[in-house]
């Protein structure tokens, strides 16, 4: 791929692993772009500098210019700064007024932290020494207005092209139509002229959709669904008159940060030769978390937002059936009240069955995925799902629902050829679920048969390779 290192790509980011991240998101935000200049592509990422980021990195990072941003009539500062992350160059967009914060989103300025961002992405381009992009590669609606931003106020960029990545079409970024005027520098036909306009404000991620180069999704099924009105969140009209720039590409994992051989995290490393000791997983869990130390009971897993899209719903509809299995359920998340307070009761009734941890860690979410035999995600919708992809690659089956990208990386169980790489059911359905995870424990009692499916799902690929020669494609095509 040498032939392709003219290509500059700017990846703009509202959070980036190992800097900040709070899904999915964060995790592609840095696989992607590390595949991309393996494979000689000059990608480089920017993002805010949110006071979360590690003291470990923010002492490390070189200061490159300081200027002004505008966000309507002010003139806001912002410092450009730099680090040097594993061969990736990554630029910060430092504010302390807007990414001086607890949380990555949520505050009631979110409109004018992320208008000041998107300017600032813009106007950062003049201070990269030696790299002007050939393409800025923009993710969910935190950097939806960068496509407009671009055509709007920077006429000397304009062999800059735009591709715009949906990984999430549910969170829009709909703010108040005044935002354009106070906060963008544009005026208000882009709103009377229903360019931007979403119901009675104006969407960051419609503008993103209208203005970008090139539209891609996180998994083939997605960029199916998404244009149709039950998934398209009010923008699936919009979709499908612009489904000619329009991809689905699948999500990958990364495969170096993943790896049941090399994990610190886990209580007992192994490959697909020893996957005999992944039980030692289970084993230990079960003793940290004061559960029967059992390695026959097999063990479902939920580690997930707790949220209406994660199929939750549907776990709470036969909760008391599940519970009748002999089964162990651990669950890692946070959400609403509703859920936490329907698995918080539960685990104090059935410690034995039930074990809840309330937030996120990563190292734990580890031990959870590898200790488990089941990995339970009926989601609603699933743009792609990164829980499956680690549970698989952990020799962890997936329990999944039939869509996004669950459909396109689980492949189900067939109970004729013994062949799948998980288990999954059509319809948002909690009997329909209930049926599969009856088979799936069924199954779990044939050790033959489960050790070859879950040795498949561990030899499986879904490293960014493939993914990441896609994008590729598309940056030529736009070049």
């Amino acid at each position: 791929m040498k032939g392709d290192d003219f290509m500059k790509i700017l990846f703009a980011a509202s959070e980036v692993y190992p800097f900040a991240k709070s899904g999915g998101l964060g995790d592609v935000a840095y696989a992607l772009p590390k595949m991309l200049r393996s494979l000689g592509i000059d990608v480089r990422i920017i993002m805010p500098k949110y006071k979360s980021i590690p003291e470990k990195y923010t002492s490390t990072v070189i200061h490159i210019a300081n200027y002004g941003v505008p966000v309507g009539w002010r003139n806001q500062y912002c410092g450009l700064q730099y680090i040097n992350y594993s061969d990736i160059p990554v630029y910060f967009i430092d504010n302390e007024y807007y990414f001086k914060r607890n949380e990555l989103y949520g505050d009631f300025d979110d409109g004018e932290k992320f208008s000041f961002f998107n300017r600032a992405v813009l106007e950062s381009i003049k201070y990269m020494e030696d790299f002007i992009p050939d393409v800025i590669h923009c993710n969910d609606w935190q950097t939806g207005m960068i496509p407009l931003l671009l055509k709007a106020h920077f006429s000397n960029y304009s062999n800059i092209k735009t591709i715009f990545t949906i990984h999430n079409l549910k969170y829009q970024g709909v703010f108040s139509p005044e935002i354009l005027e106070e906060l963008l520098c544009l005026d208000m036909s882009y709103y009377a002229e229903d360019k931007c306009k979403y119901m009675d404000g104006v969407s960051f991620m419609k503008s993103a959709i209208k203005y970008s180069d090139a539209i891609t999704t996180v998994s083939p099924s997605y960029a199916e669904e998404i244009q149709m009105p039950y998934y398209g969140e009010g923008l699936h009209g919009l979709l499908e008159e612009n489904n000619y720039k329009l991809h689905g590409i699948l999500n990958g994992l990364d495969y170096d940060v993943f790896n049941p051989e090399t994990d610190e995290c886990i209580f007992e490393k192994f490959g697909v030769k020893g996957y005999k000791l992944k039980v030692n997983n289970k084993l230990a869990l079960q003793k940290e978390f004061g559960m029967p130390e059992d390695s026959e009971t097999p063990m479902i897993s939920i580690v997930s937002r707790l949220v209406e899209q994660k199929g939750l719903d549907l776990i709470i509809g036969v909760f008391e059936e599940l519970l009748r299995m002999d089964v162990q359920i651990v669950i890692l998340g946070s959400g609403d009240v509703k859920y936490t307070d329907f698995f918080e009761y539960y685990a104090k009734s059935y410690p034995s069955k039930v074990h809840v941890y309330w937030g996120y860690s990563d190292e734990l979410a580890r031990k959870i995925y590898v200790a488990s035999d089941m990995f339970l995600m009926p989601s609603q919708f699933e743009p792609c799902g990164i829980g499956q992809l680690i549970a698989m690659r952990y020799g962890t089956l997936p329990i999944v629902r039939e869509t996004g990208g669950l459909k396109d990386t689980v492949q189900p169980y067939n109970e004729y050829t013994k062949e799948g790489l998980g288990f999954s059911f059509a319809n948002y359905n909690a009997h329909e679920m209930l049926d599969i995870i009856r088979m799936a424990v069924d199954t779990y009692k044939n050790k033959k048969v489960w050790y070859n499916l879950a040795v498949s799902a561990m030899k499986a690929d879904f490293s960014w390779k493939l993914s990441a020669q896609k994008y590729i494609d598309i940056y030529k095509g736009l070049i």
